[in-house]
Parts: structure tokens; C-alpha cells; sequence
């Protein structure tokens, strides 16, 4: 906790501002192909969280999600990358499980990640929303650094975007999709976020802790 109170003293007064033209200034910059323009009647509203693991069972390490979302991903570097390679997706941020933050697409277009969606009956979530890509997976807990860094993101979308809501990719895909996952502590976000119009929507069947969500009673072990 002594570290990360230092790297919030540290980080914090710089910002996670979002500029005019859609950009993050704290986050380093990686274009992908993989987007378009919203329609003009589009706003941001919504965000979206998800989580990815690449290569999965590995150790959080390298940059295959920089590749995917870029398309030059390696297809001989896991049996699952030739599949991979083929799809064309890409999120407008990717949060490290050091708290490194990446943006590929700005917020002002729309990235390619929420796919079949829809939120409160409204299809194509990809239209009205802003996709965050957590490190992490199923089946572990994220890192506390990753929810300091998301609270400053979170406050930064919703200043420069009139964002109602925030959701998980399985609030807004469900039956299709499961992430962020049932170790994501939703609680903590609800804490974090100071703008009181905003629904914090993901967890709200169950509004546990994220240690308390698995049926087994196991705690989460985190990444080393």
C-alpha cells in the first residue's frame, strides 16, 4: 500500500485528462487500424470494461494485445493465435497490470470491442461507448494499481464525455461474454468514482466483494 500511495503522489497531479481530440495525456499512444468514425448523433455514454490475457495460461508479460489491436499479431506464437489474427478488434485503452496505460483509439472515434451489444435495448454499444481493456482474466484478481489508475480514467471520460453508465462487455453481451469476470471488484468502483449521476451498473446481481463472488470461498491470489 506504501507504493502505491507513492505512485499515486507520484502520477496523480499529472492527469489522466482527456483532450479535445479524444486523447488520454497520461497514456502512451498506439494507433490501430481497427476503428471508424461514430455516427454524428452518437455521443460517448456509455463505458465498457472487459478483460484479456494474451498469450492465456502465460504470465502477464510482452505485448501480444498491442499486436492484436494492430493487427501483427505473431500467428505462429500460440495455437490460438492463428484464429486470432484473424479478427479485426481493438479497444480505446488497455490498463497493464503495472498500471502502464495504453490508448489505440481516441474517444472521439469508435473502437472495435464491444461486438453484438446492446445496452438498455439500444444495439451497437460500439457506437455510444468507450472500451477499456483491463489485463487480467477470469480467474484472478486485478491489481490495486489498476483500480487507482481506472478511477483517474473514469473521472477523466466522464469530464470530457456525458457518460451515464458504466458496464461490464457482459452487461452489455451476456450469455456471449463473462468479462470483466467474477473477480472484478465492482464495489471498489462504485467507491472510486466521485460523479454521482453516473450508474455504476456491472455487479449489480450480486454486490459482493469480488473475493466473495466465487462458490467455492477461495480468496484471489494476485499476479506476481
Amino acid at each position: 500500500m506504501a507504493e502505491l500511495a507513492e505512485w499515486l503522489q507520484q502520477h496523480a497531479p499529472c492527469g489522466y485528462e482527456i483532450d479535445v481530440a479524444g486523447w488520454c495525456v497520461a497514456a502512451r499512444r498506439v494507433a490501430s487500424p481497427n476503428c471508424n468514425a461514430r455516427p454524428a448523433s452518437s455521443e460517448v455514454e456509455l463505458v465498457v470494461l472487459h478483460n484479456i490475457h494474451l498469450p492465456p495460461g502465460k504470465p502477464f508479460a510482452g505485448h501480444d494485445v498491442e499486436h492484436l489491436f494492430t493487427n501483427t499479431l505473431d500467428r505462429s506464437a500460440h495455437p490460438s493465435y492463428p484464429q486470432l489474427a484473424e479478427l479485426r478488434v481493438s479497444a480505446h485503452f488497455f490498463l497493464r497490470r503495472d498500471g502502464c496505460l495504453l490508448q489505440f483509439v481516441p474517444t472521439t472515434a469508435r473502437a472495435w470491442h464491444a461486438g453484438v451489444s446492446s445496452w438498455q435495448g439500444r444495439p451497437g454499444c460500439n457506437d455510444f461507448s468507450v472500451g477499456i481493456e483491463l489485463e487480467g482474466s477470469d480467474f484472478i484478481a486485478f491489481e490495486p494499481i489498476q483500480y487507482a489508475v481506472l478511477d483517474m480514467l473514469l473521472a477523466a471520460l466522464c469530464k470530457r464525455h456525458p457518460v451515464v453508465a458504466i458496464a461490464g462487455h457482459s452487461d452489455v453481451a451476456p450469455g456471449r461474454k463473462t468479462d470483466p469476470g467474477p473477480w472484478f471488484d465492482w464495489r471498489r468502483v462504485r467507491t472510486g468514482l466521485q460523479e454521482g449521476h453516473v450508474r455504476v451498473a456491472g455487479g449489480e446481481q450480486n454486490s459482493a466483494p469480488a473475493a466473495e463472488l466465487r462458490p467455492d470461498g477461495a480468496s484471489p491470489q494476485q499476479s506476481t
